[in-house]
């Protein structure tokens, strides 16, 4: 599968959910990418993002 490139809007919109604490999966739906597009884009742009399964972890 071809990956579409990334805007700046998108990478905004990234570096705002990481902000707001959301999780991996719910920035992945609401940019419409995969958990793991999103993982990678997230560590290019040194941003952390927590996944629900280890928020539950504690």
């Amino acid at each position: 599968m071809a990956r579409k490139p990334w805007s700046f809007k998108e990478d905004r919109r990234l570096m705002e959910l990481a902000k707001s604490s959301t999780s991996l999966e719910d920035a992945a739906k609401q940019l419409g990418r995969s958990p793991d597009a999103i993982k990678r884009m997230a560590l290019r742009l040194g941003l952390s993002l927590k996944s629900k399964a280890a928020a539950k972890k504690g």
